[in-house]
């Protein structure tokens, strides 16, 4: 009892705050216009129908990415029409999760997983298999086991509401685990043939892939070194590999769905010619202890800083973005540039191509700093904030713990959310409600 009086007494101071906090701002805002400019363009927006679903993709705001160029010594490359299958006999099936919607994120896995070894010995990739999920044999001086020669890819299939099975964008993702492969000194491949590989796997356990909306089929496609030498080098031999997960909601989130950050900029996540714009395993083990810390306050996540002037550049695992009034009184959408720190998500590069398609409000990469975000919280400029990814895809933003201090940001109490409407009609596109280029269907 004493600890629900507790935090009932917590909400009311926390209200109380966030109540003499508004009437400051609203004293500040009438004095200088910006409170009446905002209030136009939130009615002009409640006057605006909703944005369309454009069955297309308008080229000036999206583009294929470029083919990867492969090393002149890497060898053979690896063809679908070589793929050999192995089935899970029926003792080594797995029971199914009685209740999709009720799922945890990668905790599960399905029958079969896809294989495929590279050894420049032996020439090149060697011939792609699918075989029932098995553990991995590999020399205990395996380089992934000591230099983390190591990096993987996420995506996910969806049941669509026509019960075909889609996956999104699968061509970005293959560009970007190539080029993280250059980066790690690791054999490059030709991304249409896995992924033709992937379609097979999924057929195959297609029956894992949930009934509903409220989950999906995570695919961790993973390449590693497993040259057994020791010493600071390029891996002779590697397996690239792709497993398959039933899941739910990747964050747990409080009652209104949004999540709380813990911004320290005593931690760094990345830096000027790092690998922060590749997804490396590397760059996820130094995050761990810090979002310990910020589970320890009470926090759900970590949003990450750099710079002097505390740059924001991502959430948790996700790219960020922040929905605004700028200083000319218009909306605008706007999110960290490409510049090296941040991974080149495909729900983000998504998210601005659909944006700027729409027209509706100004989409601009930029960087913006935390005394950015406090300012114009304090303006009431600030709309919304939140996070995005494949495995969360849209995720809000209602607190940071920032030196010191709780900002409490009023994304969940917008009348017409940009980031609902984003996120609607990203998984309206994944779960072929719309029909549209992004969505590939497995046959």
């Amino acid at each position: 009892k004493l600890e629900h009086v507790h935090s009932y007494l917590q909400d009311i101071f926390r209200n109380q705050h966030r109540l003499i906090r508004f009437i400051e701002q609203s004293i500040r805002l009438c004095s200088n216009q910006s409170l009446k400019t905002a209030q136009q363009q939130q009615q002009k927006a409640a006057a605006t129908p909703d944005f369309e679903i454009s069955a297309s993709v308008n080229t000036e705001y999206t583009h294929a990415p470029e083919p990867i160029k492969h090393d002149k010594d890497l060898g053979h490359l690896f063809k679908a029409s070589q793929l050999a299958v192995r089935l899970a006999t029926p003792q080594q099936l797995q029971p199914k999760p009685d209740n999709d919607e009720e799922l945890g994120f990668g905790k599960l896995f399905t029958d079969h997983m896809l294989k495929i070894y590279y050894h420049k010995s032996l020439g090149g990739w060697q011939k792609p298999e699918i075989t029932p999920l098995e553990n991995l044999v590999m020399h205990p001086a395996a380089k992934v086991l000591h230099y983390a020669v190591e990096l993987f890819e996420g995506m996910k299939a969806y049941r669509g509401v026509d019960g075909k099975i889609r996956i999104f964008r699968p061509d970005m993702n293959m560009n970007r685990m190539n080029l993280a492969a250059q980066r790690s000194g690791l054999p490059t491949f030709e991304g249409k043939e896995f992924v033709q590989c992937l379609s097979r796997l999924l057929s195959i356990d297609s029956e894992w892939v949930p009934h509903t909306e409220a989950a999906s089929l995570y695919i961790r496609p993973t390449l590693i070194g497993i040259d057994p030498t020791l010493g600071v080098a390029s891996s002779d031999s590697a397996l690239l590999y792709s497993i398959l997960s039933p899941v739910g909601s990747y964050f747990k989130t409080g009652s209104n769905g949004a999540v709380s950050l813990l911004a320290d900029p005593s931690y760094t996540r990345a830096w000027p010619g790092g690998v922060g714009n590749r997804k490396m395993g590397s760059n996820y083990a130094p995050t761990i202890n810090v979002q310990k810390e910020a589970a320890a306050r009470g926090l759900q996540q970590v949003l990450w800083l750099y710079g002097e002037d505390h740059q924001l550049t991502e959430v948790g695992t996700m790219n960020i973005f922040m929905f605004y009034v700028n200083d000319q009184g218009e909306q605008e959408l706007i999110t960290p540039p490409l510049n090296g720190l941040i991974l080149p998500g495909i729900t983000r590069d998504s998210i601005l191509a659909m944006t700027r398609q729409w027209g509706k409000f100004k989409v601009r990469e930029s960087t913006f700093t935390m005394p950015m975000v406090a300012e114009l919280l304090n303006q009431g400029r600030l709309l919304e904030l939140f996070g995005t990814g494949t495995a969360c895809v849209v995720s809000p933003i209602n607190r940071i713990n920032y030196m010191g201090q709780d900002l409490y940001i009023p994304t969940m109490e917008q009348e017409k959310p940009v980031h609902e409407l984003i996120r609607e009609t990203l998984t309206d596109i994944q779960y072929g409600k719309v029909d549209h280029p992004w969505s590939v269907v497995i046959d």
